[in-house]
């Protein structure tokens, strides 16, 4: 996937801005980058559009810009002059389209329909937008679209709220969310950054999903692991799981055969997906023992209270 389609997978969720005013830019993008979501489409339905994306391009570099509401070729040219590093539309134009692909753009067209789509495809979109998502079927639709279309990936708005955010970003095929509800309009004329920044972080850590999955303890060896496991079982009447390397005591304890990672043991932590959390603890500054990654799971570089940490998607 392009480098900046990865980044928009990764975040998550794009916040959607109409900015009423260009002394509001940097205040929201900084209180969005404080929350966790570095990258904002501003749309290009008000006057100030342009000079907000100049704006924060200059003094907020973290963020990932794009332009929301670009109608033609003119608006795509000056969003792009600005600073925007991708540009989205409501609807599909070809001649749009094309042209920010000529210029070296990336682009991601409004698409409602499966022949939308495919053009859009064809014409070298990697990434569709899906809108108004919820009036146009939400999910439901995009699964069957993604049955024939198995390479689509969709960014979707319209409708998408904290409520239903996993719903769209289960589907393994949309990459991310558009949405508002965590800088709605009268938030931001009313400078209300610390809420901005607190809805952001519970919008992150709803999106991200992490619970417990198990605990494994380090044993010196597997009559040790079978002692632990049988006692834990006839106590508290938990299913005795044997594997290859350890024994599972229900689906919570997993008693390890011989010491593995952690001076005592690990502790799994369950994600809705693994490529994003990661991402969103790496800007907390936690580092990752890169050696350890499988398709789903990896290892923090540190341990805690002598227990190694395991991401796993759920």
């Amino acid at each position: 996937m392009n480098s900046i389609n990865q980044t928009i997978s990764n975040i998550g969720i794009i916040p959607v801005i109409a900015f009423n005013s260009v002394e509001e830019a940097v205040p929201l993008c900084k209180a969005l980058v404080a929350g966790g979501l570095p990258a904002a489409e501003v749309t290009f339905r008000t006057a100030c559009a342009e000079e907000c994306i100049r704006v924060i391009a200059k003094e907020v570099p973290e963020m990932l810009l794009g332009a929301g509401t670009v109608l033609t070729t003119e608006q795509a040219d000056r969003a792009m002059a600005a600073g925007a590093k991708f540009i989205v539309a409501p609807g599909y134009d070809p001649k749009v389209t094309q042209h920010v692909i000529d210029r070296g753009g990336l682009m991601i067209p409004g698409t409602a329909t499966s022949g939308e789509m495919q053009q859009a495809m064809n014409q070298g979109c990697e990434v569709l937008k899906f809108f108004p998502a919820e009036a146009n079927g939400g999910v439901a639709m995009l699964k069957n679209i993604g049955a024939a279309l198995k390479t689509a990936k969709w960014m979707c708005t319209g409708g998408v709220n904290a409520k239903n955010v996993n719903d769209y970003l289960g589907y393994s095929q949309i990459i991310a969310v558009g949405g508002t509800w965590m800088c709605k309009s009268d938030m931001i004329k009313a400078g209300k950054w610390d809420e901005i920044t607190a809805i952001c972080k519970e919008t992150v850590r709803t999106m991200l999903g992490f619970s417990l999955a198990h605990v494994g303890i380090n044993c010196e060896n597997e009559a040790e692991a079978e002692k632990a496991a049988k006692t834990l079982c006839a106590l508290f009447g938990f299913e005795y799981k044997p594997g290859n390397s350890s024994i599972f005591v229900g689906s919570g304890v997993e008693c390890m055969k011989s010491p593995y990672m952690g001076k005592n043991g690990h502790i799994a932590i369950g994600t809705n997906n693994l490529d994003r959390a990661v991402y969103h603890l790496s800007r907390q500054g936690v580092e990752f023992n890169e050696s350890t990654r499988k398709p789903k799971a990896i290892y923090l570089k540190d341990e805690v209270a002598g227990f190694a940490i395991h991401l796993m998607q759920k």
